[in-house]
């Protein structure tokens, strides 16, 4: 991961919450032999933030004392989506307790792009054992109390909303779109319009159920983070949003027109840019990072430099702990 000095015009984010954290920009093959122990994220400084990758599209923010998770993923389980064949009827896993309490902390807020299990399926523990507010679709809505989520900390959106959570922590609800395969299709589709037949209990219950992005400002005067949970996006939503950073997924296909190109110009050519969503996420989160070999990584790389030349690129693991300045640069 490249952690040269990066100046935004108004802040300054992603640096390494130590000196000789962060990786130089290399293949992934490649960066996971330099990953480090895993530890529990520290406590921000007053006026900082730190970011940690959870792998796949998830990201804990900890800003002002608060914990803000998107898509936290944690419990990682087979599924036969890496190692064939793919079961649709594998079993919904038990939450690993442990490991959501060592990578996920206490939450104040969970954001959830769309409701399938590598995005949802540790999030009804966390509702449940944080009390943490929800903000997801209506299908999202529906799964979540179908297993057994209090309905009342759930917030239904849509895409458009712009939600003020106090002491500058305000996050902006972009509709979006969900990847689509070499077959221009994906798995799971469809979406609730009331509570499922039965309790979800295998991977294939979990519908798609529309898709969202989030803008988060993490804290007053803070960055601004895009976060996506797939790798296409609506054009006209995310047109004008101009964050500080990108947290991009990797597509797996083509399929997409242009999505980099597209997307760059979208979101005003964003002074850094996270690739995400581009690892295995059946090898356990404690793990280095490994690499899905259907995504080209690189050739996202290479296409946000070719349109956005003033980017920085920034390729992530799951084991250290970005810092974030929050305060204005003097």
């Amino acid at each position: 991961m490249n952690d040269d000095t990066h100046t935004f015009h108004r802040r300054t984010v992603l640096r390494g919450a130590a000196a000789g954290s962060a990786l130089p920009l290399l293949p992934a093959a490649a960066a996971a032999a330099h990953a480090r122990p895993a530890a529990s994220s520290p406590a921000p400084e007053p006026g900082s933030a730190a970011l940690r990758w959870l792998g796949t599209a998830g990201w804990r923010i900890d800003a002002g004392g608060r914990t803000v998770l998107f898509d936290p993923y944690l419990t990682r389980f087979k599924t036969g989506l890496f190692d064939k064949p793919f079961n649709p009827a594998t079993p919904i896993a038990e939450t690993d307790a442990t490991l959501v309490r060592d990578f996920a902390g206490r939450p104040e807020l969970i954001l959830v792009s769309h409701s399938h299990w590598d995005h949802i399926a540790d999030v009804p523990y966390l509702a449940k054992t944080t009390g943490a507010r929800v903000l997801g679709t209506e299908t999202t809505y529906h799964l979540l109390v179908a297993l057994g989520v209090d309905p009342g900390q759930i917030s239904v959106v849509k895409g458009g909303e712009v939600l003020d959570f106090g002491r500058g922590l305000v996050v902006e609800v972009v509709a979006s779109l969900h990847s689509r395969n070499k077959q221009h299709s994906y798995f799971a589709p469809g979406t609730l319009t009331g509570p499922p037949a039965t309790v979800p209990a295998t991977i294939s219950d979990l519908p798609e159920g529309d898709t969202l992005a989030f803008q988060v400002t993490a804290g007053s005067g803070g960055p601004t983070l895009f976060l996506m949970g797939a790798s296409d996006f609506d054009h006209r939503s995310a047109e004008g949003l101009r964050p500080d950073v990108a947290m991009v997924a990797v597509p797996s296909s083509t399929s997409t027109h242009r999505y980099v190109p597209r997307l760059m110009r979208a979101l005003g050519r964003p002074e850094v840019v996270v690739p995400v969503h581009w690892d295995n996420f059946e090898t356990p989160l404690r793990d280095p990072v490994r690499a899905d070999p259907t995504m080209d990584l690189a050739g996202l790389i290479g296409q946000v430099r070719r349109e956005s030349p003033g980017t920085r690129v920034v390729v992530p693991d799951y084991r250290t702990v970005y810092g974030a300045d929050l305060r204005p640069r003097r």
